[in-house]
C-alpha cells in the first residue's frame, strides 16, 4: 500500500511538474503575434515554386491540375520530394531565431477528406505532424490554416484549383469543409500547447455577387466551425477571414456569447490597378492610415494573416501561370508602369541598394502598423526566388529586420 501510494504520488507530482513546465496556449489579448506563412509546402502555388509546375507540363496551373496530368504515382512521388525537403526542422528554429512566435501552415481539404474521384494525392498530413513536432521543438505556435475547400471557395490557384467559386454553391461542399475541420481538430487536441489556432477557410470570396461565396453561407459556416471545434478544443483560437469585405463589417459578429474569435485580413497593396500605381511613400501612408481607421477600431482580435514587403506584382505566375503583370502592363486592362527586371525571379541582393532600402521601409511600416492590432504573419517564408516575397532572403539580406523588433526607420507611421 505503501509502494503504491508513493508510486502515486510521484506520479501525481510528476505530472503536475510537467503541466508547469508545459509551454502555456498564446495569449492574443495581450502578446503581439509575430509570424510567417509557410506556403507553398503542403499545399502548392504555382509563383512560390514555380519549376514544379513547368516541369509537369504547360496545363499545369494548380495543384488539381498538376496532379492530374503527371497521374497519382507520379504526382505523389514528386510532392514527397517536395514535402521532405522545401520546409525542414532547420526552418523552423531559424524563423524562431529572427524573433518570431508562429507559423501559419496552409493545407488543402483533399489531404484531410479525400475523395478518389479527384485527381489529388495525399501524404501532407505526415509532415503537418513532423512541423507541430518541429514548433514545438523551435518554441513556436502553429496556426492549421485550410488553405483550400472543396469546390473552390476563391477561385485562385492557391485554394487548389483555379476557376469557378462553387464551394457554397452545394451544401455537400461545406459539409466536407466542416468534417476537415472536425478532423483536423481532434488530431491536434492533444498538442494545445502549440496548435493554437485553427483557420477554418482562407480568403473565401464574397465581393462577387452570385459569382462568388454567398455571405450568409459563410458566415453559417463560420458558427458551425466554432461548434465543431468546441466539440474538441475549448482553447483553440478561431481564425475567421473576412471574405474581402471591409474589416469592420465584421464587428458585432461572433463578439457575444463566443471565445477566443480573431479576424484575419490580408493586407496587399498590389492587386488593383490604382494600388500598384503608388510611391513607396504612398504605399506607407496607406498601411498606416490601415492601421488608424481599420484595425483600432476592431472588436475583436484581429491580425494581418498574410502580407508581403511586394510593391509590384511582378514575380512570375503571382496572378496565375500564363497570366501576365499589372506593374508592366501585361495583365489585362492594365498599364504599363514600371520594368519588372530583377522582380520577377532572383535574388534580394541583386535589387538595386535604393530598391532594397525602399522594401526595408515599407515592411518596416508594416510591422509598426499590423502591430496596432494582434499581430500579423508575413507571407511568405521561403521560395524559388521571389525577391519581395521570401522572408528567409530578405532576412538574409538585411531588408527585413533581424530581429524583427528591431527598425532602421522607427516612427514611421507617427
Amino acid at each position: 500500500m505503501r509502494t503504491t501510494f508513493s508510486l502515486a504520488l510521484t506520479s501525481c507530482l510528476s505530472l503536475a511538474q510537467a503541466s508547469t513546465l508545459r509551454p502555456r496556449s498564446f495569449d492574443y489579448g495581450s502578446e503581439k503575434l509575430r509570424g510567417v506563412n509557410l506556403g507553398g509546402w503542403l499545399l502548392l502555388e504555382p509563383w512560390i515554386t514555380p519549376s514544379i509546375f513547368e516541369n509537369a507540363g504547360a496545363a499545369a496551373v494548380d495543384e488539381w491540375t498538376f496532379s492530374e496530368i503527371l497521374g497519382k504515382q507520379e504526382a505523389k512521388s514528386r510532392l514527397s520530394a517536395h514535402w521532405s525537403s522545401f520546409i525542414t526542422a532547420t526552418d523552423f528554429q531559424q524563423i524562431k531565431a529572427a524573433g518570431l512566435n508562429h507559423v501559419r501552415i496552409p493545407i488543402g481539404h483533399w489531404a484531410i477528406v479525400p475523395d478518389d474521384s479527384e485527381p489529388y494525392v495525399q501524404g501532407q498530413l505526415e509532415y503537418l505532424d513532423k512541423a507541430v513536432s518541429w514548433a514545438r521543438d523551435a518554441g513556436l505556435k502553429v496556426m492549421v490554416d485550410l488553405h483550400g475547400a472543396p469546390g473552390s471557395q476563391n477561385g485562385f490557384d492557391n485554394s487548389g484549383r483555379r476557376g469557378s467559386i462553387d464551394w457554397s454553391r452545394y451544401q455537400p461542399n461545406i459539409n466536407r469543409t466542416l468534417d476537415a475541420i472536425s478532423l483536423l481538430t481532434t488530431r491536434y487536441a492533444g498538442d494545445a500547447d502549440v496548435v493554437t489556432a485553427i483557420q477554418p477557410l482562407n480568403e473565401p470570396m464574397t465581393v462577387l455577387g452570385d459569382a462568388g461565396v454567398d455571405l450568409q453561407a459563410l458566415q453559417q459556416f463560420y458558427y458551425d466551425s466554432y461548434g465543431r471545434v468546441r466539440e474538441v478544443n475549448q482553447d483553440a483560437t478561431l481564425t475567421l477571414h473576412d471574405g474581402f469585405q471591409d474589416i469592420a463589417f465584421w464587428n458585432g459578429f461572433m463578439s457575444t456569447g463566443f471565445s477566443k474569435i480573431m479576424m484575419d485580413n490580408h493586407h496587399y497593396e498590389i492587386f488593383l490597378n490604382d494600388l500598384i500605381a503608388k510611391n513607396t511613400n504612398e504605399h506607407i501612408q496607406s498601411v498606416c492610415q490601415f492601421a488608424w481607421e481599420k484595425l483600432a477600431s476592431m472588436d475583436k482580435w484581429t491580425i494581418v494573416g498574410e502580407w508581403t514587403g511586394a510593391m509590384t506584382d511582378c514575380t512570375k505566375y503571382l496572378n496565375g501561370r500564363g497570366i501576365g503583370a499589372r506593374y508592366d502592363g501585361t495583365y489585362p486592362g492594365s498599364s504599363y508602369i514600371g520594368s519588372c527586371a530583377g522582380f520577377s525571379q532572383g535574388e534580394v541582393t541583386a535589387l538595386p541598394a535604393d530598391t532594397q532600402a525602399d522594401i526595408r521601409r515599407f515592411i518596416e511600416a508594416q510591422l509598426d502598423s499590423y502591430e496596432t492590432g494582434s499581430g500579423w504573419i508575413f507571407w511568405t517564408w521561403t521560395t524559388e526566388g521571389s525577391p519581395e516575397w521570401d522572408m528567409k532572403r530578405l532576412l538574409a539580406a538585411d531588408v527585413f529586420p533581424n530581429p524583427v523588433t528591431s527598425r532602421k526607420y522607427p516612427g514611421q507611421c507617427g
